[in-house]
């Protein structure tokens, strides 16, 4: 069933929600499930709490315009990758190695800084018919360049982790309670399938990211459009299944029960939007019992498409398998699925001579196999593929010019790329200087990103809107941004 797109509407459908709960619902824990509705507050009206009309389900809308994409698969590359090392070749760079840099430049760790030029260690040549030059530490990446569209000249302003990462997520540098772009993007199309999350979040067994749960929060939105967490070891997902003693009879009078109260609550608080987006998801995981299951079973894909991921290499098999999921979630209808790693794996201040190929060779074959894939699947021009940090490194030496030494932060230049969803294929977009310190030319902010990004799924950036506080919010918080049309086909 699909619903037009308008953002303020109410879902008066309390009722037989609450009887799809109570009569369909067996694989919630319901004891469980009344327990977190009396420890958040569930089950009486917070005090002073506003009630605001928003659109509070997941169920599928129609974007106002013609979409070129339906869904987001991002592989976000925590820690800043340096972009003079991996897609952006500076020859001057490397002419000048050694040497002072005239610039201005600012540290984050003043202890180690240098003004030395710190040229490439690795090389870089042309690849596929379009001729992108790729460093030698990405030979796989290289084999698409054909289907990718790498940008040369995004542009933080600011060179910390944390301000840059929610500046891509949630808008604005620095801020924090604010829906990530994923939120916004359920929150404004809703999901094709009801039966999965919309938002998922494949987690590193390594730990959450820098900025933790902060990187898939829904803010002041309502809980249901927030990024599911995955699990990165099986099972990936808890209490899909009851425990055998609450089977059966018992806990179908358990979930009639927690019907019951849902449905006086709702009778004395009319329009209370987190009990409502609260019990959608609960629905929601009644319905994953048999689906979530099959999406996530790996074993049905055959022994080629394994090998083309790196499943069965060391190196690249956890990421690999994280990356053939997201491709079998997208093509059963869940809208955004992210992958971060933990900690920031890219943040190479020392060693980079070790540590750079090392998470290279970790995530280059499953990263261009998910691209590979998607095309061949016929998946790769309805679905916007995603590769890129929050930062870059600055093109002087952290540390003496040894083997020890490596790169300091940068947010004032560095590269992404994005393929399929209208996006052109097989082209570079925007400069950085001569020696990669700083976007020079066709500057992309991570607002840019996001009008674009949201054009490309139907939506204009500045008429997706959420009443809160009093006014209403869109993901640019009415900052200047610009949908990057020199990079869309057509």
């Amino acid at each position: 069933m699909t619903t037009d797109f308008p953002m303020n509407t109410t879902n008066n459908s309390g009722g037989s929600r609450r009887q799809f709960l109570a009569t369909n619902a067996f694989g919630i824990g319901s004891f469980a499930l009344a327990s977190l509705l009396r420890d958040e507050g569930l089950l009486a009206s917070p005090p002073g709490k506003p009630k605001e009309s928003q659109a509070n389900d997941l169920k599928r809308r129609t974007p106002p315009s013609t979409p070129q994409a339906t869904a987001m698969i991002s592989m976000f590359m925590h820690g800043g990758p340096a972009h003079m090392d991996l897609l952006d070749p500076k020859p001057e760079l490397t002419k000048h190695h050694g040497q002072d840099y005239s610039g201005e430049v600012a540290f984050s760790f003043v202890n180690r800084a240098s003004k030395k030029l710190f040229g490439s260690p690795w090389k870089f040549a042309a690849h596929g018919q379009c001729g992108t030059e790729v460093s030698e530490l990405l030979p796989h990446t290289a084999g698409i360049v054909d289907d990718i569209c790498v940008v040369r000249s995004m542009h933080t302003g600011h060179n910390g982790h944390e301000v840059s990462i929610r500046y891509f997520h949630g808008g604005i540098p620095a801020v924090t309670g604010r829906p990530t772009l994923g939120s916004w993007i359920v929150y404004g199309l809703g999901n094709e399938n009801q039966n999965l999350p919309a938002y998922l979040v494949l987690a590193d067994p390594g730990g959450h990211p820098v900025d933790g749960t902060l990187n898939w929060s829904s803010g002041f939105m309502p809980p249901l459009f927030q990024g599911t967490v995955l699990r990165a070891e099986e099972p990936r997902i808890f209490n899909l299944d009851p425990p055998p003693q609450l089977r059966g009879p018992l806990q179908r009078q358990n979930l009639d029960l927690l019907a019951r109260l849902n449905q006086r609550h709702l009778e004395q608080h009319p329009g209370e939007s987190d009990l409502e987006a609260r019990i959608a998801s609960y629905e929601l995981a009644a319905a994953m019992q048999t689906e979530a299951k099959e999406a996530l079973d790996i074993s049905q894909e055959p022994e080629h498409i394994h090998k083309l991921y790196g499943l069965d290499q060391p190196h690249s098999r956890e990421y690999g398998t994280r990356c053939l999921i997201a491709r079998r979630l997208v093509e059963r209808g869940v809208r955004f699925v992210q992958m971060f790693l933990g900690g920031q794996p890219w943040d190479t201040h020392t060693d980079i001579r070790k540590n750079l190929p090392a998470i290279c060779q970790r995530t280059d074959q499953p990263a261009a196999a998910l691209v590979t894939d998607l095309k061949q699947r016929g998946m790769l021009d309805s679905t916007i593929v995603h590769w890129g940090g929050e930062i870059g490194r600055l093109p002087v030496s952290e540390g003496d010019l040894t083997d020890g030494n490596g790169r300091d932060h940068n947010g004032q230049g560095f590269s992404i790329w994005l393929a399929g969803g209208g996006f052109k294929p097989g082209m570079t977009y925007g400069e950085t200087d001569e020696v990669g310190h700083r976007a020079a030319v066709n500057i992309v902010t991570p607002n840019d990103f996001q009008a674009t990004i949201l054009r490309q799924l139907g939506i204009d950036h500045s008429k997706l809107l959420y009443q809160f506080n009093g006014r209403e919010q869109q993901i640019t918080d009415g900052r200047a941004a610009r949908v990057v049309s020199e990079i869309l086909k057509g």
